[in-house]
């Protein structure tokens, strides 16, 4: 098995990113800056802006919540074990999928 204390140390560096990604987010979507334009056409364009904004810090929350679970599964040393089957999952498999829980196998017989 490789180090995982070294996946560790990439995890919590992107966990470090992500929550300074969402803070920004946060202070965009809460216009931080100032208040919003008093033209109803550039008030449309921030609303959509927002919007995408919106989906990006959702985004930003679930990968944050797959970093915390996978520290979480490396602090109890089940990291890199199948969930389903309680097998090694391969390091090709968690090099990519660095918050994968299941083997190849189990993935694919349940579809995820």
């Amino acid at each position: 098995m490789a180090d995982h204390q070294t996946i560790r140390q990439q995890l919590l560096k992107q966990r470090e990113e992500l929550n300074h990604r969402i803070n920004q987010i946060t202070a965009d979507v809460r216009h931080a800056d100032g208040p919003l334009p008093s033209d109803f056409s550039e008030q449309a364009v921030e609303r959509e802006q927002e919007e995408v904004l919106d989906a990006l810090g959702e985004a930003s929350r679930r990968e944050l919540s797959q970093i915390n679970r996978t520290l979480v599964r490396i602090d109890e040393g089940q990291y890199g074990i199948c969930m389903e089957c309680g097998e090694a999952i391969p390091e090709a498999r968690l090099e990519i999928l660095p918050h994968s829980v299941y083997c190849v196998h189990c993935a694919e017989a349940n579809g995820k």
